[in-house]
C-alpha cells in the first residue's frame, strides 16, 4: 500500500479497523447467525469442492499478505464496540487505473441503521485520500439492500454484468455502480451525511 495502511476509520459509534486473529469469536459467531440470510449474496468457487474450507486463522493471513502487497484493505465494522459485519476493498490498482472495488456483508440485527452506507462512505473517502480515482461496487439485481445503499450515496449505474460473479453456486447477473473521485470534491461521507440531514 502506497499509504494508507493500516488505519483506522470512525464515524460516531461506527469503527473500521483491520480485520485481526483476535476477532475470531465474534466473527464467527456473526456469521454463524447469520448464515442463512447471507448465503445468496455469497461468493463460491466454480471448482468442485474437493478440500475443506479455510480456517478463519487462513482467511485472514491470506487477507493481510494481499494488504500488505497492496491489493486490498480488510476491515471489520464494529457498532459501539461490537464487532456487525465485515467490508474489503478489493482489486487496489495503481498505474493508469487506480480503481478498487467494495465488497461488503452484515449482521442482519444491525441492518438499516445506516451502518453500511457510512462504512462504505469512509472507505471510499480513504481510498480517494490515498490516491484512487475510481471505486466500483457490484451488485446482484435481487440484492435490494445492497442497491438502496450505493442509491443513498449516489454511487453511478453503469450497466448489467452478465455472468460476473460465481455467487450461491452459479454464475449471476450483477449491477455494476462506480463513482470517481472527481464526482464527490467534497466526499461520500459529507454528501452522506447531508441526505441524512435532508430527511430527518
Amino acid at each position: 500500500m502506497r499509504t494508507g495502511w493500516p488505519v483506522t476509520l470512525t464515524d460516531q459509534r461506527i469503527v473500521m479497523r483491520p480485520l485481526g486473529q483476535f476477532d475470531a469469536r465474534a466473527w464467527r459467531s456473526v456469521r454463524a447467525r447469520n448464515a442463512d440470510w447471507l448465503r445468496p449474496w455469497e461468493a463460491t468457487s466454480p471448482e468442485p469442492v474437493r478440500d475443506p474450507a479455510p480456517t478463519y486463522g487462513a482467511m485472514v493471513r491470506r487477507l493481510r499478505t494481499e494488504a500488505r502487497e497492496g491489493r486490498t484493505m480488510p476491515f471489520v465494522i464494529t457498532y459501539d464496540g461490537e464487532l456487525v459485519g465485515q467490508l474489503t476493498v478489493g482489486g487496489i490498482t495503481w498505474g493508469s487505473l487506480r480503481s478498487a472495488h467494495v465488497g461488503y456483508w452484515i449482521d442482519r440485527d444491525f441492518a438499516g441503521r445506516g451502518i453500511v452506507p457510512t462504512a462504505v462512505a469512509l472507505a471510499t473517502d480513504h481510498c480517494f485520500a490515498i490516491g484512487l480515482h475510481r471505486v466500483e461496487i457490484n451488485i446482484r439485481p435481487e440484492n435490494a439492500a445492497s442497491r438502496r445503499v450505493v442509491e443513498k450515496l449516489g454511487f453511478r449505474a453503469e450497466g448489467l454484468r452478465p455472468s460476473f460473479l460465481h455467487i450461491d453456486g452459479e454464475w449471476r447477473d450483477h449491477l455494476a455502480f462506480a463513482l470517481t473521485q472527481d464526482e464527490v470534491p467534497g466526499g461520500v461521507l459529507a454528501r452522506w451525511k447531508a441526505v441524512q440531514t435532508s430527511t430527518t
